[in-house]
């Protein structure tokens, strides 16, 4: 009897062991966890997926953009993700994003957070003016808004790996994955995906979008103006150049 209890015992501490093993194991593999860097975590496996894998100096001169729902909404329901803005061109995909507190290890260690949301608790939007209005232009702010990472390079790479690895398994053929969390690009894919809801043409956007991806993924020193400095009716205005 002693015997059997004791067996019954180790059985039930192994059991748990492995339990607790296997339940962190599950977590390090799944979208809740982009910072464990475990050798098993199948996030780390195979090549890398994103950013700039050729020597290509014109691949972002794209000729046509379109926006993709199906991408956008696969993407956004990562976990970590809050929402994803996904473009298709004739070589490229890219991807706008924006970051919740679903996952951890969504960004590196360096900076602090771009957001301010403390306003929420005091019932204003601006928590250093105390301002109660928002600019309806934006899709991010610095303030009472998902959270935005300022270089792309901040974002975890397990992350950017698990986004391109979704993008590539609906269209295969693309060559380059690029991904961004940075408030003004998130901001101008903004844009661009409201006239695709609109129904309009993206056409007449593709030097603004080309000289966007530029800006941020190719070292472009030129950039549209930012959103807030539109003009009326949304029509770019001139373009300012930021040194």
């Amino acid at each position: 009897m002693i015997r059997r209890m004791a067996f019954i015992l180790l059985s039930a501490a192994a059991i748990s062991f492995m339990t607790g093993c296997n339940y962190k194991q599950l977590v390090r593999q799944s979208d809740y966890d982009y910072g464990s860097r475990s050798a098993d975590d199948p996030k780390m496996l195979g090549p890398k997926a994103y950013g700039t894998l050729s020597s290509n100096p014109y691949h972002h001169d794209n000729a046509f953009f379109e926006y993709s729902s199906v991408l956008s909404n696969k993407v956004s329901s990562l976990n970590g993700i809050s929402t994803a803005i996904v473009m298709l061109t004739d070589k490229n995909a890219y991807a706008a994003i924006t970051l919740d507190w679903t996952a951890v290890g969504t960004k590196g260690n360096t900076g602090t957070d771009e957001q301010n949301n403390t306003g929420t608790n005091s019932g204003t939007f601006n928590a250093d003016n105390g301002s109660p209005y928002s600019d309806g232009r934006l899709h991010v702010s610095p303030y009472n808004s998902y959270y935005t990472v300022n270089d792309h390079h901040e974002l975890s790479h397990e992350l950017k790996q698990t986004i391109a690895s979704v993008i590539r398994e609906y269209v295969p053929n693309v060559q380059e994955v690029h991904i961004s969390a940075n408030m003004e690009f998130v901001n101008y894919f903004t844009e661009f995906a409201k006239e695709a809801w609109g129904g309009r043409s993206l056409t007449p956007w593709i030097d603004q979008f080309n000289t966007v991806v530029k800006y941020h993924f190719d070292g472009g020193t030129v950039m549209p103006e930012p959103i807030t400095q539109r003009g009326p009716q949304n029509v770019p205005t001139d373009w300012q150049r930021r040194r």
